[in-house]
Order: C-alpha cells, then structure tokens, then sequence
C-alpha cells in the first residue's frame, strides 16, 4: 500500500487543472487525431479510446482504496519528455511524434498528483491511451496490401462454395458483372485497429492469467482476418445485386458490427479453453483484472 494522504478534493481539482493544462497546451495535437478518427473510417478506432480508458479504470476503482495520490516528479519528467516530442514532431514531419508527445503530456500530469503506484494500479487506462494514436501510412499500407490479398482469395473460395458465380482479378472480386476492389469493400485495415483495441479491452476485462492474455494477443490478428473475410462476403453480394448507396450503408454499419463479432469469437475461445480445463485465472484476483 502506497503512502500518501487520502483521496480529496484538492486532489481532484489538481488532477482535473494539469489535465486540463496538458490537453490545452497540446490541443492542435489532439484536435487533429479525433479529427482523424472522425474523417478517416481506417482510424476510427481512435473514437473507442476514450471509453475504453474510463472503462478499464472504472473496473479497477477498488484501487483507489488501496493506492493514495502521492506526488511524483515522475510525472513531470514524462510531461517534460512529451513536451519535447511535441514540439520536435512537426519539425521531424512525423506527425506520430508529435501525437504520441500529446499523449505523453496527458500521462505526466495524471503521473505528477496521482503517483507512480497508482499508475501501475491503472495500467490498463495508461497504456489505452495509446489508442488514440493514428496509425502512420506506411504501416497501414505494410498491414492493409497482405489483407487486401488474403481477403481476395479467401472471398472467392467462399463465395464458389456458396455457388456464386465469381471472378477475382488481383485484389478485385466481380460478382454479377460489377468488379468490387477489397481496398473499396473492406480491406481489414479497419477491423485490424478496432480488433486490438477491442482484444486490448477484453484481456483486461475478464479475469485472465498473463499467459492467457499474451495467447489471445497472439490469435487476434487472425481473429481479425477470419472476422473480415466473414464481412467480406454479404458486402461483395451487396455491391454485385443491390443498389451503391445500400452496399455503402451495409459496409459502415458492417464495420461496427464486425466489432460485435470479434468480440464473441475472442469471448468463444475463452469458453473452449475453459471446457478444456486449461487455468485461466490461477490466483485470486483483488481489486479487478
């Protein structure tokens, strides 16, 4: 149990004045990456991070009790460091830098009142905040171009199975004469961002050894293709028989949708690998995940 005096107002009122302080001093930074999640659907899982934050701290409130604020100089050497990369980020033309320098700010002033104990008592909610972060271009080209392939194949395989006739020319299915680029249906981008920070907030949800944890981490990106291949079929029979409008409104709401069944194929194979008796929480779990 860490020292320091109980939580009070001051506390609150100190930790609500330097937040607020980091998000103003850095708030170009931060307007632009929910503009991105807003404009670009590729990064919509930026608009998830916020929730996720409150979420995973929210399970974890019975923390609190046992780790006080406790000043730290920490926090101000983090703050310090994310002020420097904010400020070299626009001059390095790498916007990441300049992002992750905004985050590292918001991190350092909650580190500076609430203490380092209590960070680690947090971590979830320190290290979610991570996914606030757009992901830089030539990363999402390196993922999206394999998924574009993949997702090619594997809808054609599906959809000959399934007894339409289909043609696939590279990454472009044709389904009743109209040729369907994957890059325009889906190409998994989408769904590989939303899925590790929908993976991100279910291994820290459920009560779960680390070793399970890292296992889930390590299926999810192929979670993410089955999930996609799976979004991919009604979206490409949408675009060759129904109107563009309609196809275009059931690929938006599929994306979200997807979501939704990620989350019950991770929820799935943690339910196989308890009908397995493999342990999946060994120890007592105090105070949340």
């Amino acid at each position: 149990m860490s020292r320091g005096p109980a939580w009070g107002f001051k506390d609150g009122v100190w930790l609500a004045g330097l937040c607020a302080l980091a998000v103003v001093a850095s708030l170009p930074a931060w307007r632009d990456m929910v503009h991105t999640g807003i404009q670009n659907p590729e990064q919509s899982h930026i608009l998830l991070a916020l929730p996720l934050v409150v979420w995973l701290a929210w399970l974890r409130r019975g923390r609190a009790r046992k780790h006080r604020p406790n000043r730290s100089i920490v926090g101000a050497a983090v703050a310090f460091a994310g002020s420097l990369a904010f400020l070299a980020g626009p001059n390095l033309g790498w916007d990441v830098v300049w992002h992750a320098g905004a985050v590292l700010m918001l991190i350092g002033a909650i580190v500076s009142i609430l203490g380092v104990r209590v960070a680690i008592a947090f971590f979830p909610s320190f290290i979610g905040l991570a996914f606030f972060l757009p992901v830089p271009g030539t990363i999402r080209q390196e993922i999206a171009v394999p998924l574009q392939e993949v997702s090619a194949r594997a809808g054609e395989f599906a959809l000959d199975v399934l007894g339409v006739p289909v043609e696939r020319t590279g990454s472009a299915l044709t389904v009743n004469g109209v040729p369907v680029m994957i890059a325009e249906a889906c190409n998994g981008m989408r769904m590989v961002s939303a899925l590790a920070l929908v993976s991100f907030a279910f291994i820290f949800s459920v009560p779960m050894s680390n070793r399970i944890r890292l296992l889930i981490l390590a299926i999810s990106p192929l979670v993410a293709v089955l999930v996609n291949i799976i979004r991919l079929i009604p979206t490409v029979l949408f675009y060759g028989y129904a109107d563009a409008n309609i196809a275009g409104a059931f690929h938006d709401a599929s994306g979200w949708l997807g979501l939704v069944l990620a989350f019950g194929v991770l929820w799935a194979f943690l339910s196989v690998l308890r009908w397995l008796e493999v342990p999946i929480a060994p120890y007592a779990v105090r105070g949340g995940s």
